[in-house]
């Protein structure tokens, strides 16, 4: 499926060196360059980002015709780019670093341009997504009347992710989610009371700053991204507010990191998760990406976290993923005889993070809850053909009827159930939502169960 991005792309250099010494004519350190690259910025950035993710990716810009713009184009190999004329010089944005940490940052060609045109080729494009992501950078696209009109007819079917700019358009109504960060909901609330004439200080709670701007904008959905702090989730009017806590990273350069959370939105959404589960994935992974050193380190973008070997110490396991930025996921049961139904929605948990452990029922918890039949295999061998599928990582083996305590040990980022269940009802997702994880349900499949199973080789015993 085809994701399409819109938006302003600008032109990144990194100048990389070593600072030694000072200028002996001002105190300003002399940078010794080492290396150059350049590379797309603004709405290419998170083109460039999908298109590493293996991703089909379309982007939708205006380009200028000059040497910074073929610098661009180069940049933006492999990906199908459909521009009109931008009518205006590339923007182009340097930044020296020394040693990794910045040292200055000086801009060309950045002044407001005019509103550029569309063209027909622009607009036939966006058809044909499955999700779109409005990368929007101040410089003029997203105010084009043409292209709004496209986008709010579109965003009644399908997912649109705006990540907007304080110099940018509003959205247009009815997109899936728009993604300010905490300083630029502050600009846009102080920005819509101004406008009304309204002499009371703006509420800085970031729950109240989404709530207010999902209102205005008449967007589905607001995430307000707050760095370390993670983000907060509004969306709907009866629905309280969502933190979303970061995981702890290490951070020396926080530039792309909207970008990558914006893309990987954009990407769940279109995958069929609810926006929590979205949400919560994408900061993992705005985390994950800053952690292997954000744009510096886009020559060896950032993957799914690898895991060496089959480690069945389930404790160990989510405790290595967890630290190395990764998404663990649980999921749990009897699995008393594998029948196709479990090995698929086992497959679609693994596919929501970085690793999946199984937290399984003992034999006496089986007994307890299904009688004294069963299981028909014991723990060991259950949890040995668990073990076995490529999408199990590790396998916990719990005594209780219910696997709070499992859980409690774990602290899973996603907790996943069959489709056939209600998460609000589930006992465990108040424990789950306790430390920031949340639950999701991965498609039923009714005709398949292990007691019809072992009810048909009871037939032909």
């Amino acid at each position: 499926m085809k994701i399409v991005v819109v938006g302003d792309v600008l032109l990144d250099v990194d100048i990389d060196g070593e600072a030694t010494r000072l200028c002996p004519d001002a105190p300003v350190p002399v940078v010794d360059v080492e290396n150059v690259r350049r590379r797309a910025g603004g709405a290419g950035l998170v083109a460039r980002m999908l298109a590493g993710d293996g991703h089909s990716v379309t982007l939708l810009t205006v380009l200028a015709d000059d040497e910074a713009a073929r610098h661009l184009e180069r940049a933006l190999e492999g990906i199908t780019v459909v521009a009109g004329a931008s009518g205006a010089p590339t923007p182009v944005k340097t930044r020296v670093r020394a040693e990794g940490h910045p040292v200055v940052r000086f801009d060309e060609g950045c002044a407001p341009p005019p509103d550029p045109a569309v063209t027909p080729a622009m607009l036939h494009a966006l058809e044909r997504a499955a999700v779109i992501i409005v990368a929007d950078y101040g410089r003029g696209l997203t105010s084009n009347v043409e292209l709004r009109s496209v986008l709010a007819t579109l965003a009644g079917r399908i997912s649109i992710v705006w990540d907007p700019h304080r110099a940018g358009a509003h959205p247009v109504p009815g997109v899936a989610v728009v993604t300010p960060n905490l300083t630029e909901a502050q600009t846009f609330a102080r920005n819509f009371a101004r406008a009304a004439g309204s002499a009371e200080a703006v509420n800085d709670d970031p729950a109240a700053l989404a709530r207010d701007l999902r209102l205005r904008w008449q967007s589905k959905a607001v995430m307000v991204t707050m760095g370390s702090q993670g983000a907060m989730l509004v969306h709907g009017t009866a629905q309280p507010a969502l933190p979303i806590p970061a995981p702890k990273t290490t951070v020396t350069d926080p530039c792309g990191a909207g970008d990558r959370l914006a893309a990987s939105l954009a990407v769940h959404l279109m995958d069929g998760h609810t926006l929590d589960v979205a949400a919560v994935l994408a900061v993992r992974e705005a985390a994950s990406f800053l952690r292997h050193g954000g744009v510096a380190g886009l020559a060896g973008e950032p993957k799914p976290v690898n895991l060496q070997g089959r480690d069945t110490d389930a404790l160990a396991l989510a405790r290595s993923v967890r630290e190395a930025g990764g998404i663990v996921v649980a999921t749990g049961g009897c699995f008393d005889l594998l029948h196709a139904g479990h090995t698929r929605a086992l497959a679609a948990a693994r596919s929501l993070g970085d690793c999946l452990i199984v937290c399984l029922n003992s034999d006496e918890s089986v007994r307890r809850i299904k009688g004294p039949g069963r299981p028909i295999l014991n723990q060991e061998d259950r949890a040995e053909l668990l073990l076995a599928l490529e999408f199990v990582d590790a396998v916990m083996v719990f005594d209780e009827d219910t696997p709070e305590a499992c859980l409690a040990a774990l602290q899973p980022d996603l907790w996943v159930k069959g489709g056939d269940y209600d998460v609000t009802q589930l006992p465990e997702t108040a424990l789950v939502e306790s430390w920031g994880g949340r639950c999701t349900t991965v498609p039923y499949h009714p005709s398949r169960s292990t007691t019809d199973l072992a009810d048909a080789l009871a037939r032909v015993s």
